[in-house]
């Protein structure tokens, strides 16, 4: 019995390689255009929900775009816009998995919008006061 405990230590075992608590960091597979950083900390956990859905590839064609704006110091809006779309209509077409991500991006949209209206009211407000200050020096 107990020549049967050491034999799985020493031989590798397919269920065992297949097991992620297994690997080692070196051991895992490289994925074309990932940058050496990012496999040297692990990847973020945003990034393997988005990757194990449907859109992986748009994903990554957006993550990639990104990164070498970033490294060409472009700018990332313009330059990865057609992308974005491209993951953006995959998320929806595949809503039943990234609908918390779409949830969250709606709900950020929708913030900024309030905001963009109360610096409308807040810069409204000050050119009437700035008007206002102009004609009392004027009548004055």
């Amino acid at each position: 019995m107990s020549s049967q405990n050491p034999e799985p230590e020493q031989s590798p075992d397919p269920k065992t390689l297949k097991d992620p608590e297994s690997k080692q960091p070196s051991e895992e597979p490289k994925v074309e255009g990932e940058g050496e950083e990012e496999e040297e900390e692990g990847e973020c956990g945003f990034c393997l929900f988005m990757k194990a859905g449907g859109c992986k590839e748009s994903f990554v064609g957006w993550e990639n775009c990104i990164q070498e704006a970033e490294e060409n110091k472009e700018d990332i809006a313009e330059k990865c816009f057609e992308a974005m779309s491209v993951l953006k209509k995959c998320m929806e077409a595949h809503a039943d998995y990234y609908e918390p991500i779409l949830r969250a991006e709606k709900k950020a949209e929708e913030q900024a919008i309030i905001e963009l209206e109360k610096e409308k009211e807040e810069e409204s407000l000050g050119a009437q006061e700035d008007s206002k200050d102009l004609q009392k020096k004027s009548d004055g």
